[in-house]
């Protein structure tokens, strides 16, 4: 594939990728990739991965699920030894393939894909409930007019 500068395009059903389900809240949908495969001016074996996907996580502050649209965009370097990493460009991460030079190009977009989630998913349209934070709403309007010194009780300490 790398010689003959194959390209692929197409969708993965999401329920198929066993790994990334594991982390999912729902596993509908489908994931959008394009594999581009071939060599550079130094001789460097690549795949460019673009995939594009909406994953239902769940939210780490209100423990809801809602969709976090994902798009990837990486160069892997192709490399059969560890040692050959160093010898990648900085733009290429590096990717190691099996002797034989085969590779599972479902494998590589499952891997991306469980890479650009965020450690903690965290709904950006989502607020913790007041008895959450302990602030009701009308105490936040009394408390505008003063500010307190926060090192007031370390000066009554000092004392």
């Amino acid at each position: 594939m790398v010689s003959a500068r194959r390209s692929f395009e197409g969708t993965l059903p999401i329920a198929t990728m066993s790994r990334l389900c594991e982390v999912l809240a729902g596993t509908d949908g489908m994931v959008k990739f394009e594999l581009d495969f071939g060599r550079d001016s130094f001789g460097i074996s690549y795949i460019d991965v673009r995939a594009q996907a909406s994953l239902s996580v769940v939210c780490q502050r209100t423990l809801e699920p809602f969709v976090l649209p994902i798009a990837v965009n990486t160069r892997l370097g192709l490399i059969k030894l560890e040692r050959d990493e160093a010898g990648l460009p900085p733009d290429c991460e590096p990717l190691l393939v099996a002797e034989d030079g085969r590779l599972n190009p479902a494998d590589v977009i499952e891997d991306e894909l469980l890479l650009a989630l965020p450690l903690v998913p965290v709904n950006p349209d989502s607020s913790l409930p007041d008895e959450v934070t302990g602030h009701e709403p009308e105490d936040d309007s009394v408390g505008e007019g003063r500010s307190e010194n926060p090192f007031a009780v370390l000066r009554e300490l000092k004392k």
